[in-house]
């Protein structure tokens, strides 16, 4: 039986945006994905039996839900809700809305089809204990975990961040430390779980498995971090940087929230690749 599971995808929200894309891929049985550091172009095998389970990313699953109703795998959606606001999120759904539609997707598969993420942590940018708490209070019945991450600044995110006039913060460990206790017994009783900086981790909170063939409902599956820290088991991802049109100012895979906006307007739905 095969083991492999696709990942769709990190690099872009192809949920919200590319989902003519996927089913056409689906169709076809395989997508031509360009390796963002090589360049090199490699064929992802989408065949129902080669692939053991899906895990979607997204911020908005709502166009998506056509497709997710005819897949034959199992599947986990890692949904992003922070409301942070139209300044450093232009173009998410409202976080009403975006709670609405996690149950939603709950009803039809479960609350463990549904991994909420809260990731990344801004500062400053409000009470992060206070509204991700009341985000969990909004979403019980939804989902059983709280993934989250302080953000990391690299130099696009840096850029994008000053551009828009934002003065960030990057806390140093002892505040992490002690922000993250306090989420942990915000969130509850979800999980609270902490993605690729096992350095926070304590009791209260786990390090995350994005990638996990346990809530997939599969057997072993070889572990393999997309970066130190990462705990995620073995996956293919099939999406690209800089073609999510969401605009987050912080976001790490986008140069340029514009340069995508852009490319997503010329995309055609047809092309084997994104």
């Amino acid at each position: 039986m095969t083991t492999n599971v696709i990942s769709a995808s990190y690099r872009t929200d192809i949920p919200a945006f590319y989902g003519a894309w996927f089913a056409r891929r689906l169709a076809a049985g395989y997508a031509l994905v360009r390796n963002p550091w090589s360049g090199r172009i490699y064929r992802a095998d989408l065949r129902p039996e080669a692939v053991a389970g899906y895990v979607f990313w997204t911020r908005n699953p709502v166009p998506f839900m056509p497709v997710l109703a005819g897949l034959e795998r199992p599947f986990a959606v890692q949904f992003t809700i922070t409301g942070y606001g139209r300044r450093l999120e232009p173009s998410v759904p409202q976080p009403e809305r975006a709670v609405e539609a996690a149950h939603a997707l709950a009803a039809l598969y479960g609350p463990r089809c549904v991994i909420w993420r809260y990731d990344p942590i801004l500062c400053p940018v409000h009470d992060h204990v206070e509204a991700a708490g009341r985000l969990a209070e909004a979403l019980r019945g939804a989902t059983d975990e709280c993934v989250v991450s302080f953000t990391s600044f690299y130099r696009k995110t840096k850029r994008n961040l000053a551009e828009a006039g934002f003065v960030w913060d990057d806390p140093k460990s002892a505040h992490r430390q002690r922000l993250i206790e306090a989420l942990a017994e915000a969130v509850a009783p979800l999980r609270l779980s902490i993605c690729a900086q096992p350095e926070l981790t304590c009791g209260a909170a786990r390090p995350a498995r994005c990638i996990d063939p346990d809530r997939l409902g599969l057997g072993p599956h070889p572990e393999r971090g997309n970066r130190p820290g990462c705990a995620c088991a073995a996956s293919r991802d099939i999406g690209a940087y800089d073609t999510c049109p969401h605009g987050c100012l912080y976001c790490y895979a986008n140069a340029s929230p514009h340069a995508a906006q852009q490319r997503f307007k010329v995309h055609d739905p047809e092309a084997e690749m994104l």
